[in-house]
């Protein structure tokens, strides 16, 4: 026989009570927490569909429902969800199989790219990140800002027109600056221009960009351009790409005539016997580190040499104004010499 136990009763009271306080409370509460994060994942899915979508019309590329789920990192469920969504929302339509961006929904794709490339330019300015790190956290950091606090955003950053790799940073009217200059695959042998955008996608080539060591806004010469390669002289450098890579680089040609010095180089191609002159920092470097190099005294007209080779490879520690610092390659090769 079953007695009542108002003890037993009032601590299972209390569980209950704890429970739902838990699950319930007011903004912190385990129900609201996964109820924004649930919204949060839909927003995100909604802006990473509409970027890609912004992305291939621009390219003049076709895209339908199997490419665009090959190319975002959610299950088909997701996207399929969201896609029925923006379309009672009119953000999106179908022409055929194809999807496209309806007028509101190309608005909100240029507003998700002005964050994503103003995230970046403050990476690249204000950060010491690495430029490898600058895409990824930029794809978050486009999710969280609003309207506001983008324009807030582009205030302390001057307003700038182009992000760290050239691309143009849509104004907050949606207006963009050109880009200027050609595939480098499209210029002709002894075409001498100045390298104005390096794309940052697909992110293989991209890495092979940056494994290259190639920066924006460098001189460039080129020397070789056939089906299997394109050779470029460079800063004192030569450099050899396959055709699919060069690519990602947009060269903005110059028509008078310039010459490219033979001893004008990279301060990390120095020989321990030789001397140079500064001619500058390369465009590559930004923000703080910039600011670091001028401090330390690698002005325009400074004589350099080598002070010390490390046994180990790097740093090497340089000559300059009678102080002796330490450099790694990655810094060096962004200091601009002329050597005697």
């Amino acid at each position: 026989m079953n007695t009542y136990n108002p003890i037993s009763a009032l601590i299972i009271f209390f569980i209950i009570a704890i429970l739902l306080f838990v699950l319930f409370k007011p903004k912190k509460g385990w129900f609201w927490i996964l109820k924004r994060n649930l919204k949060g994942n839909e927003k995100t899915i909604i802006e990473d569909i509409l970027k890609q979508l912004y992305h291939f019309e621009n390219s003049e590329n076709k895209v339908d429902m199997k490419t665009l789920v090959r190319v975002l990192n959610f299950n088909n469920k997701s996207i399929v969800e969201a896609i029925k969504k923006m379309t009672i929302n009119n953000l999106i339509y179908f022409e055929s199989d194809i999807l496209k961006l309806t007028e509101t929904g190309r608005e909100y794709a240029v507003r998700i790219v002005r964050v994503h490339r103003l995230w970046e330019r403050y990476l690249a300015d204000k950060t010491g990140f690495d430029k490898t790190e600058w895409h990824d956290r930029a794809e978050k950091m486009e999710h969280k800002l609003n309207h506001d606090e983008t324009n807030t955003l582009a205030l302390h950053l001057g307003n700038p027109k182009f992000d760290p790799h050239g691309d143009p940073i849509p104004t907050k009217t949606g207006k963009m600056a050109e880009v200027t200059g050609t595939e480098l695959p499209l210029l002709p042998v002894n075409t001498v221009g100045r390298i104005t955008h390096i794309e940052d996608e697909p992110e293989i080539i991209y890495k092979q960009i940056l494994a290259e060591n190639i920066h924006i806004g460098s001189l460039i010469k080129v020397i070789e351009n056939n089906a299997t390669r394109i050779v470029f002289l460079s800063e004192g450098e030569e450099f050899r790409l396959a055709p699919i890579v060069a690519a990602n680089l947009t060269v903005a040609p110059i028509e008078k005539e310039i010459v490219i010095e033979d001893n004008i180089a990279r301060l990390s191609s120095l020989k321990a016997s030789e001397t140079a002159e500064i001619i500058g920092i390369s465009r590559e470097s930004r923000g703080e580190s910039r600011r670091r190099l001028l401090d330390l005294g690698f002005v325009k007209g400074a004589r350099i040499k080598i002070d010390l080779i490390n046994p180990l490879g790097e740093p090497h520690a340089y000559l300059i104004k009678g102080t002796s610092i330490a450099l790694r390659k990655k810094q060096a090769s962004k200091i601009l010499i002329k050597k005697d």
